[in-house]
């Protein structure tokens, strides 16, 4: 070894050393020194801690929401005084809080109440539904639904809105697609919007039109807004309950923590009011979503994290690249191989995303940008390119939010630039029944990397985009290792060379999220002094064959010690 490389081993070894060092000080000091009795000792568990130091153990205890000892049962058994509770876990599997990287707190909210689309195997079917919704809805209300996808019916071309205006001439309806980028709206709704054959296509916007030229229901990304806008807002009392309905529904599957993936202001103050109020038991990671005034509002007062007791933290911003793959509105290199005319859609302006950028690294707040097809990725990537150059800034942490679809060139950026490909596994096995078709097989190999992406030294924490996908955080678990559906297709995995070890699959979506949003001091893992967010498994999804994993119970969630989900 030269001296040189030797200077740089020791620069990288006394730094590990020293943390170890403090780490095992700190472990001796909570162990050794006279301590309080617990509140709460879980026993008799096969704990999963994501904590590399000490990754296994049979026990934990908590004071005062927070870990204050994990080893033996032995040990634990120590710390338990007259009011201590105790949780025996009689074998099971123990993880830390299981935390949603990228999702829509409200868009789930809103779901609960809309009609649900989701699984529909044609287009009648959609109607049906919402036919059915109308019966039981006073004329001239709006009705909302979300969830069809045309690639899952047998004709999968875009819908027109005849069917559906003949089914609901009473009513006003929007429909979203399952993710999010494109609406199917009946002709009452675009009369009301006053959407017509005169209607321009907006920037980073497109309606589907006939051959007359005129609007066929469907209108994609930026066009959302023209009808999306007319539909009157919920009150604050009505969001709030759908937000506590939201946040049951996430307990209910193990999570934890959630990044909100762009909230507006009049949101972001509903959540503070919320936590202010004790309705908030989630470690909410909250990203500003891209409205000029909003962006500007935050940024005077700063970033900020951890307010409420834990709860809230609010210090990233969200942009958006292009659209979506399966509304062709994913911006592509070259146009897609399904609609050689088009290759897709850039919903903002590349001197926007740089110009965010900069602002956010002189004010401390992360940037978090929406890119899917891989002229998506490479515009974010070269705008994050220029604004470090002109700011340039240490563990910034900026993301690119799906990271979907990647030139091969393109891969190593993430690292060199400090940025974190933000992705969610299950978007791979709901898209790979028809990615070909769009991409063709070259392209293919760039297609939710996550081997390639980790390989190069990034951490990838995961998501599910909910309610685009499903909120259990274990579908995404399942496609990280098998990179299969639920009914184990295909045999062997799609493209299974990119495949997560379950090591790096529980990390996914525990500390690596963290990591993601600057909390890793304080949850992610079951660690000494951080929050007591766990949860119990019925079956150990570290060891089970992996089409078991889907299989799996919650049997409860705690947060800072306490029972927010128990199963009956």
């Amino acid at each position: 070894m030269t001296s040189r490389s030797l200077s740089v081993a020791l620069l990288i070894a006394v730094p590990l050393t020293l943390h170890a060092q403090r780490v095992s000080a700190q472990r001796v000091s909570a162990q050794r020194a006279p301590a309080a009795p617990a509140d709460l000792i879980v026993t008799n568990a096969r704990v999963y801690t994501a904590d590399e130091t000490h990754p296994l153990a049979e026990a934990f205890a908590v004071r005062g929401g927070r870990i204050v000892f994990v080893g033996s049962q032995r040990e634990a058994a120590a710390l338990k005084g007259a009011a201590t509770r105790t949780v025996d876990a009689a074998g099971r599997t123990v993880i830390p809080g299981m935390v949603d990287a990228h999702a829509h707190f409200s868009g789930l909210a809103q779901t609960l109440s809309a009609v649900d689309l989701t699984g529909t195997h044609s287009y009648d079917e959609v109607v049906a539904r919402v036919a059915e919704r109308a019966k039981t809805t006073p004329k001239g209300t709006w009705i909302q639904g979300r969830g069809w996808d045309q690639n899952a019916w047998g004709d999968t071309r875009f819908p027109t809105h005849e069917k559906l205006s003949a089914a609901t001439p009473d009513h006003p309806v929007i429909l979203q697609r399952v993710d999010g980028h494109a609406v199917l709206a009946n002709s009452t709704a675009m009369r009301l919007a006053s959407v017509s054959a005169a209607t321009k296509d907006p920037d980073g916007g497109k309606l589907q039109r006939d051959a007359q030229g005129a609007p066929t229901g469907v209108l994609i990304d930026n066009a959302q807004a023209l009808i999306a806008n007319k539909v009157p807002d919920a009150t604050s009392a009505e969001w709030r309950s759908a937000l506590k309905g939201a946040i049951a529904v996430m307990h209910r599957w193990g999570l934890t923590g959630m990044h909100d993936a762009g909230a507006s202001r009049r949101m972001i103050d509903l959540y503070e009011q919320m936590a202010q109020a004790n309705e908030m038991s989630l470690r909410l990671y909250v990203m500003i979503s891209d409205d000029s005034a909003a962006i500007q509002h935050y940024m005077q007062i700063g970033p900020r994290a951890a307010l409420y007791d834990g709860h809230v933290w609010v210090r990233a911003i969200k942009l958006y690249a292009d659209g979506a793959m399966g509304s062709r509105g994913a911006a592509l290199l070259e146009p897609y191989s399904d609609d050689p005319n088009n290759s897709g859609l850039l919903l903002t302006a590349p001197a926007h995303i740089r110009d965010v950028a900069e602002r956010a690294l002189r004010a401390g707040f992360q940037v978090n940008t929406h890119a899917i097809g891989d002229r998506g990725n490479r515009v974010v990537l070269d705008a994050y390119e220029a604004a470090l150059k002109a700011v340039p800034t240490a563990d910034h942490r900026f993301r690119v939010e799906h990271a979907q679809i990647l030139n091969y060139d393109d891969v190593p950026r993430f690292a060199q630039l400090g940025v974190i490909p933000s992705m969610q596994a299950s978007h791979q096995t709901s898209d790979m029944y028809w990615i070909g078709k769009r991409l063709g097989p070259t392209r293919l190999t760039g297609a939710y990397a996550w081997r390639s992406l980790l390989n190069s030294g990034v951490v990838i924490p995961n998501g599910s985009d909910f309610p685009v996908e499903q909120v259990n955080p274990l579908i995404s678990f399942h496609a990280a290792i098998a990179r299969q559906d639920a009914n184990d297709w295909p045999a062997g995995g799609w493209l299974p060379e990119q495949r997560m070890t379950r090591e790096e699959a529980l990390r996914s979506i525990t500390i690596w999220p963290a990591y993601a949003a600057f909390q890793e001091r304080d949850m992610g893992s079951l660690s000494l002094g951080k929050y007591a967010d766990f949860v119990v498994l019925d079956q150990d999804i570290m060891r089970v064959p992996p089409e078991l994993v889907l299989k799996t119970n919650v049997i409860a969630t705690y947060v800072a010690g306490n029972a927010v989900y128990e199963r009956k």
